[in-house]
């Protein structure tokens, strides 16, 4: 694990009940070495890959209105939790990232696909793949997982700015 819970919350200005990342596996950039310490350039993280884990809890206060005899995480807070993990690529390109604050915000979303119910209880695993960057502006391919199953996928468009 690159990143506890503790160590998201350095980083994403999110608190519960509207933090969706418990851990983060992996930030990559493939085909490059990542050496600690060693900062890249914005357009050198271009594919960068955030590999990062959710459990949705039986107790999370959404299940009890979506729904309460059959609860199912919305499709816009699985979209939520796909712009929170794209979030992390900020580890490539920021010095010391636990020391600084971070204006995150969803701008779009395109192709978005809810495959399966995402239900209480379900360990998930969220993958996101930078498509583009153009200043503040991140497009990411990202996809969510139970147990190797697609559960839902989304071409997210976020705003990072570090202040």
């Amino acid at each position: 694990m690159l990143l506890t819970t503790e160590q998201v919350k350095q980083i994403l200005p999110h608190r519960d009940p509207f933090l969706f990342i418990d851990s983060v596996e992996s930030v990559v950039v493939p085909g490059k070495e990542i050496i600690q310490g060693k900062i890249f350039d914005i357009k050198e993280i271009q594919d960068a890959e955030v590999v990062a884990h959710y459990r949705t809890k039986k107790d999370h206060a959404i299940f009890a209105g979506h729904f309460p005899d059959y609860p199912i995480l919305p499709g816009v807070v699985q979209v939520e939790m796909m712009a929170q993990a794209t979030s992390f690529i900020v580890l490539l390109v920021n010095e010391n990232p636990f020391n600084m604050k971070m204006d995150v915000a969803l701008l779009g979303i395109n192709e978005a696909r809810f495959r399966k119910p995402v239900l209480p209880e379900m360990d998930l695993k969220l993958v996101t793949k930078t498509l583009k960057i153009r200043g503040p502006m991140i497009t990411s391919e990202c996809k969510l997982y139970h147990n190797d199953q697609l559960m839902s996928e989304a071409t997210v468009l976020a705003s990072l700015k570090m202040l």
